[in-house]
């Protein structure tokens, strides 16, 4: 979709009703649909018409305080240049952290700061007290890391689990019209639902909200207005709930028994961190908008009308949402609601794609296949492989738990993971990035931590009935996360330790440097400095050397994107014809193949023009001569050389835990995912792979 088409300022422009809607739709299914069908106070035994007051006050204040005040006004505004989620606020904390936990080819380089979309910090202040705690302390580091990582885990798990629970809900609706179908007949029919709404994930989430954006705006009407009529025909008071006093009395009345009750109450929620990781594919304005002026009156007066309903018939309270339905409308809302959970559920998946394309992209996940699916929004990206193994676990769950309140019971400890880890990362933004006032930042963490803080308190009493899965989920994929990134960085120490010394690349050029041959020839490495030991290899092997060499670097940089001016760093290795380049991305960039080699050249041309080192230049040719050689090399054809790396554990180094993590899962994970050059897409016959046996 156009990016100004999200934009509901313009709504009332020359932009149609059906492309602004496509944010509605969208970052209303984020906010999450389900619970307009199962009614917090599900648990209770025999729940008294005050109950539901309590009830409706404790979801007002929810949505406004988390909902509203923190992730529409607070969170959003901590977007790491468009991008969000939990790996984005890590990103946006590093760029302003000296951190010293990643490998060599991720650690900080001094010309980071100069980069168009790395956030600039003062030079003239000097770091902030908590900056300095975290930047002298490797252990701090590893917390902030790790913490990082359980966040991006219990979001990739609400992705698996908001699937199943909202298109469950609304297919629960066929059972309390027809109480003849049963529970199974249920779970099988939400399976046919979840398998075509992963099947239709390949559209892109252009396609996806586009087709049901009218859905949306049927919903966001209707409800509320169903919402009004259960409030004038059953219980005009309603309002008087907004009030704080009635959760006070809620407690006392109810003690135990209305604290478990928060963990039904949390899924009044779901969905808002969701609307932040989401922020790739929309735009901050219209998510604030849609949010505001929109979703967030629409699902207050959905909840008003079902709470005013069950004040007069508490007896309804498992069935909420199709019991306070008019009859009369009641299997058209089915199809609406069924839609829209839906919707909800293509908003935590896209959600998922985003988070795990930023993790590749900073090396802490496996390769997988990354297609994006709009040229206009580079954050809108689909995964296949992701997308299928999204698809398998849910209807694991699904099947699993067979639809029982398990699902609800897991759905609710992913969310208030996600929000509390959010909570405690916008709180080093506020202290680290805005110096934000120390009292204020504890006034924030002390409100938020104290309100997700009592919510994860009852919800980690279901840990026996579902869940423990989100745990388990995240549990792992963090070893997984943590093997691979502990795997590159020893692979990179290698690298460093090994690489050809400048007595030995003397010896290697002047053994191969009368067979130079026509061409192009590209080595991969993860080294920024230096000589690489395949070059070694290949030298020995091949006994000749290309016309052109260049030593490539692909770097990722904790940063949305980096400018293509900015994108190379270059510099000449003392031989005719030998470069080097560390080429830069950010974790949105997209790389392509052929594209890739005319800007390296284009890129080596233009340094090689304009060096000033005449008297380098004289002992080569002139620069014109030498721009000259590159293009006629790029013609002649490229050659990409790659080490094929197999390692072997020292025994003296290694206990059981890193062989688990190294010989185990890592090998695993290396034997089973792409390279991490393949997001390049070379054809396969201009690619040598040189093997290798790394020793760590």
């Amino acid at each position: 979709m156009h990016i100004h088409s999200l934009y509901l300022l313009e709504f009332w422009q020359w932009k149609t009703i059906t492309l602004a809607y496509q944010t509605l739709g969208v970052v209303y299914g984020d906010l999450g649909t389900s619970p307009l069908y199962v009614y917090p106070t599900m648990n209770f035994k025999s729940p008294q018409g005050e109950d539901f007051l309590g009830t409706f006050s404790i979801i007002f204040w929810t949505l406004t305080l988390i909902g509203l005040a923190k992730y529409v006004f607070i969170v959003l505004h901590a977007d790491d240049h468009g991008e969000g989620g939990t790996f984005a606020l890590y990103s946006l904390l590093c760029q302003h952290l000296k951190t010293t936990i990643k490998g060599h080819k991720y650690g900080r380089m001094l010309s980071d700061s100069k980069l168009s979309h790395f956030s600039k910090t003062n030079e003239a202040e000097s770091p902030t007290a908590f900056a300095r705690f975290i930047e002298r302390r490797k252990s701090a580091q590893r917390l902030l890391l790790f913490v990082a990582m359980l966040g991006t885990c219990m979001l990739i798990g609400d992705g698996i689990l908001t699937p199943a629970v909202s298109v469950l809900s609304a297919m629960a609706g066929i059972a309390t019209a027809t109480p003849k179908i049963n529970q199974s007949t249920v779970v099988w029919l939400s399976a046919a639902v979840l398998v075509a709404l992963f099947l239709l994930q390949r559209f892109g989430t252009k396609c996806v909200s586009f087709v049901f954006s009218p859905i949306m705006a049927i919903w966001l009407i209707t409800t509320p207005l169903i919402g009004l009529y259960n409030i004038v025909i059953h219980y005009p008071q309603i309002y008087k709930a907004l009030s704080p006093h009635y959760i006070v009395t809620f407690f006392q009345r109810n003690g135990k028994d209305g604290w478990l009750a928060l963990g039904g109450t949390v899924l009044c929620i779901t969905g808002a961190e969701a609307m932040f990781a989401d922020l790739g594919h929309f735009t901050k304005s219209s998510i604030q908008v849609a949010f505001a002026f929109m979703i967030y009156p629409s699902v207050l007066l959905t909840y008003a009308g079902q709470s005013a309903y069950l004040v007069r018939h508490p007896g309804d309270h498992r069935e909420a949402f199709y019991k306070f339905l008019p009859r009369s409308i009641y299997w058209p809302m089915f199809v609406v609601s069924t839609l829209a959970a839906i919707v909800a559920s293509q908003g935590l998946i896209s959600a998922a794609f985003s988070i795990i394309k930023q993790s590749i992209a900073l090396d802490y996940f496996p390769p997988v296949t990354m297609v994006h699916t709009s040229q206009d929004k580079e954050g809108q990206v689909y995964s296949p492989q992701v997308n299928y193994c999204l698809m398998v676990l849910c209807l694991a769950v699904l099947f699993g738990f067979q639809g029982g309140p398990e699902i609800g019971n897991a759905f609710g400890v992913a969310v208030i993971w996600v929000m509390l880890i959010t909570s405690s990362l916008i709180t080093l933004v506020m202290l680290i990035i805005w110096r934000t006032p120390v009292i204020l930042a504890l006034v924030y963490i002390t409100v938020y931590g104290t309100l997700e803080g009592v919510y994860l308190s009852s919800v980690l009493t279901k840990l026996r009935e579902g869940g423990w899965f989100p745990f388990g989920i995240s549990v792992i994929l963090a070893l997984a996360m943590f093997s691979w990134h502990h795997g590159r960085e020893k692979i990179s120490d290698y690298e460093m330790i090994n690489k050809v010394t400048v007595d030995s690349l003397d010896e290697l050029f002047s053994r191969a440097a009368k067979q130079r041959v026509p061409g192009l020839c590209l080595f991969y490495t993860d080294l920024v400095h230096g000589v690489p030991p395949i070059m070694r290899h290949y030298v020995n092997n091949v006994r000749s050397l290309h016309q052109v060499i260049v030593f490539i670097t692909i770097r990722y940089v904790p940063v949305r994107t980096v400018l293509p001016d900015e994108r190379f760093i270059l510099e000449r290795c003392g031989y005719a014809g030998v470069y080097r380049c560390v080429a830069q991305y950010g974790y949105t960039d997209v790389l392509e193949g052929e594209e890739f080699v005319s800007d390296v050249i284009e890129a080596l041309a233009i340094f090689v023009a304009s060096r000033e080192d005449h008297e380098e230049l004289d002992s080569d040719g002139d620069g014109a001569a030498l721009v000259s050689d590159l293009w006629r090399a790029k013609a002649a054809g490229a050659v990409h050389v790659m080490a094929k790396a197999d390692f072997r554990m020292s025994e003296e180094r290694s206990g059981w835990f890193e062989r688990l993590v190294l010989d185990g899962i890592y090998r695993f994970l290396r034997n089973n995912c792409q390279m991490p050059v393949a997001a390049l897409k070379i054809a396969p016959q201009n690619v040598i792979e040189i093997g290798m046996m790394y020793e760590i």
